[in-house]
C-alpha cells in the first residue's frame, strides 16, 4: 500500500505519526475489519440505574457549602489544573482556528476566557490555575502566536503549557492514502481520546503531579459554560472517583454520547456505537465531554477502541480513525454529574458555528461579566 514519503514523514513524525498504525489501520479498512458496522457494540445497553446519577445539593444548603469549602481549599493549595481540548483542523470557523476567534469584544477569545477564568482562582501562593492546551497540528502554530500577541492574556506564560496530540493520514474507502486534488496527503487529529497519551508524552502529567498538582478539568474549547467551579470540584473530591463526567439534559437535535449500563458497568457510548436498531431516549442525559480527573489515575496507558468515521473532504468521501475520552470511563471509576445548561449558571454551552456564537453573545457575557446569580 501506498505510503507517504520521506519529506512527509518527517513532517508527521513532528506529531508523534505511528507508521506501523496506520499501515495496520489500511490493511483493516481494506479489508472491512474497520467499517461504519464494525463501530457498533454487540452487548445489551441499559439505562443506568437512577442512583448513577447525580445531583449537586441546592447552593445555600449545608451540604453544598462543604463541598465548596472543600473545592476552594484545593484551589488554595495549586492542586488544580485545567485541560483545554483545542485540536481539530479549524474547519468549522471559515477555516480560521476556533480558539482564536473574538468571542466578547475584539480581545476576548475562546482562550481569553480559558485564561480569564483560571486567573480568578489564584492559590494561596498568587499564582493562577495552571493551563494546558491540547493543540493539533492544524492549531498549534496560530494558538502559540495568539498567546505571545496578547501577553498570554496578563498570565504568566509560565502557567501556560501547550502540547500537541497526534497525527494520522485520512483514507479512501479501499484503504489507500487520500489524496487533495493537489496531490498532498490528508493529515488529521485523530480525536480527543489522545488527551491521557500526549499528555503523559510531553511530561506535562508527570510535572503537573510532581508540583503537587492533583486534579484536572478537561473541557472542550468552544464549550465556554465549562468553567472552574468549587462546588463541581468539591463533589469530585468527595466522590473519591477517578472521573466526574458531566451530563446535561438531553435535548432533540443533540448528536453524541450518553451514560449507558454496558455490561454491567456505566459508561459513556458514544452514537457511533450505537446499533443500528437502538433507542438512545432510554436516556435523557447528554455527555458535554467536561471532565474532572484524579491526575494521578491518568498515569498509565490505556486501550481505548478505534473507529471509523466518514468525512467530506473536497466533496469526496473520506475514511479517518478515532478515539475517544469518554471511553475512559469504561476503565476508570466515574461518577456522573447532571447539571444545568441553561442561565448564568449552565455548564455547557458549545459553540460549533459562528451562527452559535452569534446568537449567543448575551448569554455569554451574562456569564462572564454579570454579577453571580443568587441560588
Amino acid at each position: 500500500m501506498n505510503g507517504p514519503n520521506e519529506q512527509q514523514l518527517a513532517f508527521l513524525q513532528q506529531y508523534g505519526f505511528d507508521a506501523e498504525l496506520q499501515k495496520r489501520w489500511q490493511q483493516d479498512v481494506a479489508a472491512g475489519r474497520l467499517s461504519k458496522a464494525g463501530n457498533a457494540i454487540t452487548g445489551e445497553l441499559l439505562a443506568p440505574p437512577p442512583s448513577a446519577l447525580q445531583k449537586l445539593p441546592g447552593s445555600q444548603t449545608k451540604a453544598a457549602r462543604e463541598l465548596e469549602r472543600i473545592g476552594r481549599e484545593a484551589l488554595q493549595k495549586g492542586e488544580v489544573g485545567v485541560v483545554v481540548l483545542n485540536g481539530g483542523m479549524a474547519t468549522r470557523f471559515g477555516g480560521v482556528v476556533k480558539g482564536v476567534v473574538p468571542v466578547l469584544g475584539k480581545e476576548r477569545s475562546f482562550l481569553a476566557l480559558a485564561v480569564e477564568d483560571c486567573r480568578k482562582h489564584p492559590s494561596a501562593a498568587g499564582a493562577a490555575v495552571p493551563l494546558f492546551l491540547m493543540n493539533s497540528f492544524a492549531t498549534d502554530a496560530a494558538t502559540k502566536a495568539h498567546f505571545v500577541e496578547h501577553g498570554h492574556f496578563g498570565a504568566e506564560a509560565a502557567r501556560i503549557h501547550h502540547f500537541t496530540q497526534s497525527i494520522a493520514l485520512r483514507m479512501t474507502q479501499r484503504g489507500d492514502l487520500f489524496k487533495l486534488q493537489n496531490g498532498e496527503l490528508s493529515p488529521y487529529g485523530p480525536g480527543h481520546g489522545d488527551f491521557p497519551s500526549s499528555f503523559r508524552r510531553a511530561g506535562l502529567l508527570q510535572s503537573f503531579l510532581a508540583a503537587g498538582g492533583r486534579w484536572l478539568l478537561v473541557r472542550n474549547v468552544d464549550n465556554v459554560g465549562a468553567r472552574i467551579d468549587p462546588l463541581i470540584l468539591g463533589h469530585h473530591i468527595k466522590s473519591g472517583m477517578a472521573a466526574t463526567c458531566e451530563l446535561a439534559p438531553k435535548w432533540p437535535e443533540d448528536v453524541g454520547g450518553s451514560p449507558f449500563s454496558y455490561h454491567g458497568q456505566t459508561q459513556l457510548v458514544e452514537q457511533i456505537r450505537f446499533p443500528a436498531d437502538f433507542d438512545p431516549s432510554i436516556v435523557d442525559v447528554f455527555n458535554t465531554n467536561t471532565f474532572t480527573f484524579s491526575a494521578a489515575a491518568l498515569d498509565r496507558d490505556f486501550e481505548l477502541g478505534w473507529y471509523f468515521v466518514e468525512k467530506t473532504v473536497e466533496e469526496r468521501k473520506a475514511v479517518q480513525v478515532e478515539h475517544l475520552i469518554g471511553e475512559l470511563t469504561a476503565h476508570l471509576p466515574t461518577g456522573w454529574l447532571c447539571v444545568r445548561r441553561s442561565g448564568q449558571k449552565s455548564r455547557f454551552l458549545p459553540m460549533k458555528t459562528p451562527d452559535d456564537l452569534n446568537g449567543a453573545r448575551d448569554e455569554i457575557a451574562e456569564m462572564y461579566d454579570a454579577p453571580p446569580e443568587a441560588g
